[in-house]
């Protein structure tokens, strides 16, 4: 009969319990969404109390059409930090996929839908040139996409010769401008078509296989590789994915300016991130939700609105920006850490 090793001290005899820090580590482990969810939430109601305009049904309206360019762009990041990647360049993918369409329409006389689906095209282009940058000569994601920034950037502003182009009020492409009103509410058709997105991208990374190789891929290439995954062909779709939301944010951004302008999109790249980040998607891939990174944008245009109507300099908005993220990127560092 072989002999039992005696407990070492009376602590191995009782369970360990975790700490209350170390239930909420884990809570926010298993719910992404949930710690931006908390910041919205609260940060709606802080700006509630400071300015009485805040919470007004047409403030809140305007609040979340202001937010559908950068939130449809944020369903495409979403996708590639998920792979652990990021695209530096979206933002000008989009403002070159909506001149595309633009100039079609307005210069050369091409039907709105045509000049659409041919935009929509030149944006799954730009995902495609990333992907395969990435993929296929195995550069770094920040070093691509930092490259096609430039290009991307000098490429609409030659086309379109440093000038706006504007249509005319019947245009096709300026649908997603129009608005929906719902008593003293008004939501525009852009609005509904990014949600429309988020729906459809959500389902895809929750129910479909392509969705679980995406998740397996961010979190340890090198085990999806060995479990049979294509990984660089995920990886490539992940950023034709984001494509396909470049050539749609770049319609929802053509309505709400009305045209399209080479110099719209400088910040949308980092708005972007800002948003992916807030919204609990971890950097480092494999965890987050793209339900989060609406979420994430919907705070950074609530504390931009929040300040203005409460008089706050411009500038201190721009350093509420940045606090989030560096506390974002904190809160993930801390639930990465997470123990069973």
């Amino acid at each position: 009969m072989s002999e039992q090793t005696a407990p070492a001290s009376a602590e191995e005899l009782v369970p360990s319990r975790h700490s209350p820090a170390q239930r909420v580590q884990h809570l926010l482990h298993r719910n992404p969404a949930l710690s931006p969810l908390i910041v919205l939430v609260v940060a709606v109601l802080v700006f509630g109390v400071v300015s009485e305009n805040f919470l007004r049904p047409q403030s809140l309206s305007l609040l979340v059409q202001q937010m559908a360019v950068v939130g449809a762009l944020a369903v495409g990041q979403t996708v590639i930090v998920l792979t652990a990647g990021i695209d530096l360049s979206i933002g000008m993918a989009m403002v070159l996929s909506s001149l595309v369409m633009v100039k079609l329409n307005f210069d050369h006389g091409v039907p709105g839908p045509l000049a659409l689906l041919i935009g929509i095209a030149a944006g799954i282009l730009t995902g495609v040139v990333n992907g395969v940058l990435v993929t296929r000569i195995n550069l770094p994601p920040f070093i691509v996409t930092l490259g096609t920034f430039s290009i991307f950037t000098a490429v609409a502003l030659l086309y379109a010769a440093g000038q706006t182009t504007a249509l005319p009020d019947d245009s096709f492409l300026l649908w997603t401008g129009e608005t929906i009103r719902i008593g003293s509410v008004g939501i525009t058709w852009g609005v509904l078509l990014m949600l429309v997105l988020y729906a459809g991208v959500g389902f895809a990374l929750r129910n479909t296989a392509w969705g679980r190789h995406l998740y397996a891929t961010g979190d340890d290439r090198d085990a999806a590789e060995l479990a049979g995954i294509r990984t660089k062909r995920v990886l490539l779709s992940a950023y034709v994915v984001a494509g396909v939301t470049v050539g749609v944010a770049a319609w929802i951004l053509c309505g709400r300016v009305g045209g399209a302008d080479p110099n719209a999109g400088l910040n949308y790249n980092l708005m972007s991130i800002t948003a992916v980040v807030i919204g609990g998607t971890s950097l480092f891939g494999g965890r987050g939700l793209v339900i989060g990174s609406l979420l994430g944008a919907l705070i950074v245009q609530v504390f931009n609105s929040g300040l203005a109507l409460a008089g706050v300099d411009p500038n201190y908005q721009v350093l509420a920006t940045g606090i989030l993220v560096i506390l974002a990127v904190a809160v993930d560092q801390w639930i990465r850490r997470v123990k069973a």
